[in-house]
């Protein structure tokens, strides 16, 4: 009985009978060929070669045999390899570390078997395949297109080039390249930015004239979106860690800027105090029929408002140590009607730390 070759590492398989005196460096020879099958093994392509033919010889020593294939050459074009024979059913890394030779350049390699499916490798790219051996429709199928893993640790940069779907933790120590959409899910995602390291950390986005990004800048314990990559450059929004919100130049609104408004306050009787929380509101409606001392609380330097005052009875309006108004304005407030008054916060906190205005007696035709 002849020796064949139909196993899927093109081993010589002896016949009965066959081999007398020779079995022995067959079964040596065979050995060899297993370790080389789980070894790494270089073939390089014809210049500029646009088709090229991988076979794996019958029971002699093979590049191809091994299990991780490096493709090498210049190019100057996609080139399609085909790898026979095709009832061979493999599992193989293969890499595409061929060059360019001409300008146009990096090219991608397209490993096959027969006329099934396909799968391109682009320059400098390696991937897990295995063909089917199924014969002239054989295919080669991309093993980790849906890559399905528990625990993925990635120790240098990771590209994606299709969408990543995240459905636990990400822990990331690299660089993140994605060409697609990342998406986070699970009942409550998270994406957690930092180590709590005394460090900086970031998003930039990556624009064609300029670039911006949201940053936390560590020194300040500050929020901050700005214009550039770096943190504490050119800000335009810092929010700090008592949430003080700091705008670092004009402010362009295009629509309706509204302020926040408190409801009619009132005192329960006459010589009652109402105090106005600046950390709450900047505009307030007051209406009283007594005598009442105004006040705020909570002020911040720079805040500014404006309050609604409705005087139903001729009884004098005081005002807290820290307000600093005119004389002759306050007298004015003992008059029944409605006044419009008006504040900025000068200092935190003091005497006279908050200037306020008052209008005259309004009426409805001004």
């Amino acid at each position: 009985m002849a020796s064949t070759y139909v196993n899927d590492l093109r081993l010589n398989e002896l016949g009965t009978g066959d081999g007398s005196g020779t079995w022995g460096t067959t079964t040596n020879t065979n050995l060899e060929l297993i370790g080389e099958a789980l070894s790494f093994g270089t073939e390089a392509i014809t210049t500029n070669a646009d088709t090229h033919s991988s076979e794996v010889a019958n029971g002699s020593t093979d590049p191809v045999r091994s299990m991780y294939i490096k493709y090498t050459g210049a190019l100057d074009s996609d080139c399609t390899i085909t790898i026979t024979p095709n009832v061979m059913s493999r599992v193989h890394f293969i890499e595409n570390a061929t060059t360019d030779s001409g300008s146009s350049g990096p090219y991608n390699i397209i490993i096959s078997q027969g006329s099934g499916a396909n799968v391109t490798i682009p320059n400098g790219d390696t991937k897990v395949v295995y063909l089917d051996g199924a014969g002239s429709g054989a295919a080669v199928v991309d093993a980790f297109a849906s890559l399905s893993t528990v625990d993925l640790k990635v120790q240098d940069d990771l590209t994606v080039t299709d969408d990543a779907a995240v459905g636990g933790a990400l822990t990331v120590t690299g660089l993140i390249t994605g060409n697609a959409n990342l998406t986070l899910g699970g009942t409550t995602p998270t994406l957690t930015i930092g180590d709590a390291g005394a460090e900086d950390t970031k998003l930039v986005f990556d624009g064609n004239a300029q670039d911006f990004y949201v940053g936390l800048d560590d020194s300040a314990d500050d929020l901050v979106i700005g214009l550039g990559s770096t943190v504490g450059t050119t800000p335009a929004l810092s929010i700090d860690e008592n949430l003080l919100v700091t705008i670092s130049d004009d402010i362009t609104v295009t629509g309706r800027a509204l302020g926040s408004q408190d409801a009619d306050q009132a005192t329960s009787g006459a010589g009652g105090t109402i105090t106005m929380n600046l950390a709450d509101h900047n505009n307030f409606e007051v209406s009283v029929g007594h005598t009442v001392t105004l006040t705020f609380s909570n002020q911040a330097v720079g805040q500014t408002g404006c309050i609604f005052l409705d005087k139903t009875t001729a009884d004098a309006v005081s005002f807290n140590t820290i307000v600093a108004i005119n004389a002759s304005s306050q007298t004015a407030l003992s008059t029944a009607g409605v006044y419009l008054l008006t504040y900025m916060v000068k200092a935190a906190s003091g005497t006279g730390s908050i200037l306020v205005s008052v209008s005259g007696a309004l009426t409805a035709d001004g």
